[in-house]
């Protein structure tokens, strides 16, 4: 059993890995610093990345039937790996050895960080106070990210882009936990709450492909993502955070690759 959740685990890897760079080629497409929503829905490669990242996210929930946390959540950060290969072939170009390099160090590290994140014990309950303070944490770090963005050269773009839609999406992670855990009873509570944290965060996402250092926003993300989801749930819901050397040498590595995504992702245009 734990080889078929591998096994499911790793193809939607591949389809999250397939979805986000096709969005990417797309976003980066329209010439634009802040592509407009509108003009990607009626692009059907974008449609397809939407649909494939939906695909590998399903699969994700698939493999947890058959394998635990510690195990499909560790083989998704293989999306990384594959994702820069198909971004480069989008883009008619081969990927960098040092690219895939400091992606792989970036993957190691997240490998690292989500072993090491403790298993949460019992039903995780929010109320209105905690859910407007994780709106609030959310929209400060996403305004932010919008003003710092204005000032800065397109690869601290594409990373401050993708922080802000990885928080986003963390705290989507913490809602739809919520949500999941109390039994859809409160719906009204937590659903507007996944709705404002989840359009805005594709939206930010679009702007950080739009930048076009595909490895630095889909690396930002990728860490970002599970990191503020941990944090949110230390916070709001008293989960436990993980302690020792290991998770702090795990967070230095992925800093590390991440820095080093950004000196060799190369700036990609469509042609």
């Amino acid at each position: 059993m734990t080889l078929l959740a591998v096994a499911l685990a790793l193809v939607g890897s591949l389809f999250f890995a397939l979805g986000a760079a096709l969005q990417q080629f797309e976003a980066v497409g329209t010439g634009e610093e802040k592509p407009k929503m509108r003009a990607l829905l009626r692009k059907p490669r974008w449609l397809l990345g939407t649909v494939s990242i939906g695909g590998g996210a399903g699969l994700q929930v698939v493999a947890l039937d058959y394998g635990p946390l510690t195990v499909v959540q560790p083989v998704g950060v293989a999306s990384l790996l594959f994702a820069l290969p198909i971004a480069a072939t989008l883009h008619k170009r081969r990927p960098e050895r040092r690219e895939l390099a400091a992606a792989a160090v970036v993957a190691a590290g997240l490998v690292g960080l989500v072993l090491m994140v403790p298993s949460a014990e019992g039903p995780a309950r929010l109320d209105l106070p905690g859910v407007v303070l994780l709106l609030a944490i959310t929209g400060a770090i996403a305004v932010f990210a919008i003003l710092a963005a204005k000032t800065v050269p397109p690869t601290a773009r594409a990373a401050l882009y993708a922080v802000s839609a990885g928080a986003m999406y963390g705290a989507t992670a913490v809602l739809m936990r919520v949500l999941v855990d109390d039994g859809w009873s409160q719906w009204y509570l937590y659903v507007p709450g996944v709705l404002v944290t989840a359009l805005p965060g594709v939206v930010l996402l679009q702007r950080a492909y739009a930048a076009g250092h595909f490895g630095v926003s889909f690396a930002s993300l990728q860490v970002t993502d599970p990191f503020t989801a941990v944090v949110f749930g230390a916070l709001l819901l008293g989960e436990p955070m993980p302690t020792g050397v290991v998770p702090v040498l795990a967070a230095a590595i992925t800093v590390v690759g991440t820095f080093a995504l950004a000196r060799t992702s190369p700036l990609e245009r469509t042609t």
